[in-house]
């Protein structure tokens, strides 16, 4: 089935009378479907005396926070369908992102990006999503290669990225998406919700990088 905003409104409010898992499966081909990402089910934590991973794994390095290995992706273009044909092989997974496809990802630290998506707002720059993280990171979405150039762009502007509280993730890497728990601390957010006209085509990081490095290095109190 094709997607529309109103196809996806109506999708949400029949997913809210069928429960969680439901409304996991409509989330999942809003990202397919309209977004144009690709989709990895991943880990949950869970916490008791200490944190474990679903992944059943002893001592998982990164509990509730990567792709299940065993679980294929569900790619780009996915239709409601077969996004809940998926999902029923792995009930209670969290939805993650692979990074790098689509889209790298500047994070900087949550107080750091509220004010760089204020400045970049006013001074009418082109923005992709911004998500947050229930610790306190904000993940901004730019086109693909970001990460591999970042040290070279920094270096560039002038700045030494070794003093700044921002780094790039691309190729490899993997996010937690809203709605889902990350790591059992609680749910991602959108601080800036994915529209149609920059998911699929984030801005170049080039564009924001003088803004986030600048508001970063204030957050970190740099001299």
């Amino acid at each position: 089935m094709g997607f529309t905003i109103g196809g996806i409104r109506d999708l949400r409010s029949g997913s809210r009378r069928r429960g969680r898992a439901s409304d996991t499966v409509t989330t999942v081909a809003e990202y397919t479907g309209l977004w144009g990402w690709d989709v990895v089910p991943g880990a949950r934590a869970a916490r008791g005396g200490r944190v474990s991973c679903s992944c059943g794994a002893a001592g998982c390095p990164a509990p509730g926070a990567h792709p299940l290995s065993f679980a294929p992706p569900v790619p780009a273009g996915a239709t409601l369908d077969e996004a809940a044909a998926a999902w029923a092989e792995v009930p209670g997974a969290a939805v993650l992102l692979p990074v790098g496809r689509s889209f790298d990802v500047l994070e900087v630290s949550e107080a750091a990006g509220r004010h760089a998506l204020a400045r970049l707002e006013r001074m009418g720059l082109p923005l992709g999503p911004v998500a947050l993280t229930p610790h306190g990171r904000a993940l901004f979405f730019v086109a693909p290669g970001a990460a591999a150039q970042l040290p070279q762009l920094l270096y560039r502007m002038g700045w030494d990225d070794t003093r700044l509280d921002l780094r790039g993730l691309g190729p490899g890497d993997h996010i937690t998406a809203p709605p889902s728990d990350f790591a059992g601390l609680g749910p991602m957010r959108w601080l800036r919700p994915p529209a149609l006209d920059t998911a699929a085509r984030p801005p170049e990081a080039r564009l924001l990088l003088g803004t986030l490095a600048y508001v970063s290095h204030r957050a970190g109190g740099a001299p």
